[in-house]
């Protein structure tokens, strides 16, 4: 039988990440619009080395923090949808800007490959990237690609499939906050995981409530039936107290 994986593609506006996604489905590809929003969603299919993929091109954004109905779209899928991997796709001339992004992902989820685009940009720039130093210091397998050229592709591919099928299991960089949030997370964490269980980022959702992200809570609610409404709005309660 056929394997079959899911890989959201998560990126910066202008990282060439929609060039990817289409170089890479072509024609097998269809638009819509995410439940309840207005946001174009894009989904393609390909095959690669025996190995079939479905692709998600999520909305390009600069944070996942809930700040639009972009950033919540991609927010959601990565969360709720747990994709076999997220490739979060980087400007190789912009990488300090565009690491926010990835350190932000890299919270929600281990499934994640770095994938360092427009090499052929940062030559001609003389940009250079170490990226056995990115990966190394990120925690994830990292690759440099050039989409419009399509160079690069099959190490990424032989990376996406390492983490997919289990073979690579990335450890990522976890941003570590000041003494007193990290007090809170650790507070946190036990009841959501008591509450919630241990398929969802219990450091991620307990920064999310530390920071009052209702529409985080809103999401959980138009996803779940009243009983687990109900323990989300008492994690939610404890998480303000905790706040305070």
């Amino acid at each position: 039988m056929t394997e079959q994986y899911t890989v959201a593609l998560a990126g910066n506006p202008n990282t060439g990440k929609s060039t990817l996604f289409n170089s890479l489905t072509g024609m097998r590809q269809h638009t819509g619009n995410w439940a309840g929003k207005t946001v174009l969603t894009a989904e393609g299919h390909f095959n690669h080395e025996g190995t079939s993929y479905k692709m998600v091109d999520l909305p390009g954004t600069y944070s996942l923090y809930s700040n639009s109905a972009d950033e919540e779209a991609a927010r959601d899928y990565i969360i709720f949808e747990k994709p076999d991997v997220t490739l979060v796709v980087l400007d190789a001339t912009s990488l300090e800007r565009n690491l926010n992004l990835a350190l932000q992902v890299m919270e929600m989820t281990n499934r994640v490959v770095v994938c360092i685009n427009l090499m052929d940009e940062a030559k001609r720039l003389g940009v250079k990237i170490d990226i056995n130093a990115i990966e190394k210091k990120l925690g994830v397998p990292a690759v440099a690609i050039s989409a419009r050229h399509r160079t690069g592709i099959d190490q990424m591919m032989e990376k996406i499939r390492g983490v997919a099928s289990g073979k690579i299991v990335p450890a990522p960089l976890l941003v570590q906050y000041n003494e007193d949030i990290e007090e809170k997370i650790a507070a946190l964490e036990p009841i959501i995981r008591e509450k919630l269980g241990t398929s969802f980022p219990t450091r991620w959702i307990a920064l999310r409530l530390l920071d009052g992200d209702e529409s985080l809570i809103n999401s959980m609610r138009s996803r779940w039936n009243s009983p687990v409404a109900d323990t989300v709005k008492g994690v939610v309660s404890y998480g303000h107290t905790a706040c305070h």
